[in-house]
């Protein structure tokens, strides 16, 4: 199950007796632990009826047993357990499951991997829910923050939300933290834009990898030299080893280009694993760059990332890295 099938279930009151939240991508193993805790017990009841127990503090046999006892000021009591990758076994909750209290609800939060599929296979056919949270990649998450702003009542352009992609990373919550910043100040149906991210998160609308890449892949050397200056003078704030994965990342989609096996731009698009809206910078880049060009600037890009990381380098800055870097790049 989707996890917005999971919160739509629990909206309704559609609970499972024991949900087992697991994976790599916390955002959504908490997004519906969250929802849970809010929404299953009625808040007059929580001090009595919802208990929130961690794995490294708690013994599984003790979540098991705290489950069979029944709710004392409801009709259900529901038992978070979070950090649940700490417990070494789960035979306790295999045999539990086997025949669960019917008025207790378990919500387990596996965070950062998936639970063993030996282990997982030993709840069949008992009833926990298994939701495994996968990483987004890096080109999903333009089109999660406009899902996410949607949801939110606000609109965003592609630029936008592929600039807060950029900047942020996939950091899912902390995208979705600035996202909530921006709707408390903001009308419902207004449009995110690049000046308004500009003005309350701190992405320039002007200097950023999103711009450079752009600049690169049109060879436009005026206007990415003026980037890269800015760059350099705040090293900080753009670090080499975050630059270079960008522009790896540009350089070879714009590769991809080349072995796609037609020019349609949807068959395009999904040969290098992008929406087809972002698609323009890529074909500009092709015809920009050959292979041969494009293989070399790989190689520098391969270079300076050691270089930035200390690897033949002990005296020049990272800014001057970088302006040799999109030299070499450009010429």
């Amino acid at each position: 199950m989707t996890y917005q099938q999971i919160i739509k279930d629990i909206s309704k009151g559609d609970y499972s007796p024991i949900y087992f939240l697991h994976g790599d991508e916390p955002y959504f193993i908490d997004l519906i632990e969250k929802f849970a805790t809010s929404k299953i017990v009625d808040e007059s009841a929580r001090d009595f009826d919802q208990t929130i127990l961690y794995g490294k503090d708690t013994e599984l046999q003790t979540v098991v047993n705290s489950a069979k006892r029944f709710p004392m000021m409801g009709s259900i009591q529901l038992i978070s357990v979070r950090e649940a990758q700490n417990f070494k076994s789960f035979e306790p909750l295999i045999k539990y499951a086997e025949n669960p209290q019917i008025q207790t609800i378990l919500i387990f939060s596996h965070k950062g991997k998936k639970l063993d599929k030996r282990v997982e296979k030993k709840f069949k056919d008992t009833p926990v829910l298994f939701f495994e949270s996968k990483k987004l990649y890096d080109n999903q998450i333009p089109a999660w923050v406009v899902n996410h702003v949607a949801s939110m009542k606000l609109q965003i352009s592609e630029k936008s939300s592929i600039l807060i992609s950029e900047f942020l990373g996939n950091d899912l919550a902390k995208i979705d933290n600035e996202l909530k910043k921006l709707a408390i100040s903001l009308p419902q149906n207004s449009i995110i834009t690049p000046e308004i991210i500009e003005q309350n998160i701190g992405i320039s609308k002007d200097f950023n990898f999103f711009e450079l890449s752009t600049a690169l892949a049109n060879r436009d050397i005026v206007k990415a030299n003026r980037i890269v200056n800015h760059f350099a003078a705040n090293e900080k704030n753009y670090p080499l080893v975050v630059t270079i994965p960008n522009l790896y990342r540009l350089f070879s989609k714009i590769m991809g280009v080349y072995f796609a096996p037609s020019d349609n731009p949807e068959v395009v698009a999904k040969t290098i694993g992008i929406n087809k809206f972002f698609l323009k910078d890529f074909t500009t880049g092709k015809r920009n760059y050959s292979k041969r060009q494009l293989f070399n600037i790989i190689s520098i890009l391969n270079e300076y990332d050691l270089k930035a990381k200390g690897y033949g380098n002990t005296t020049t800055s990272e800014g001057d890295l970088l302006k040799e870097m999109v030299f070499k790049i450009l010429h």
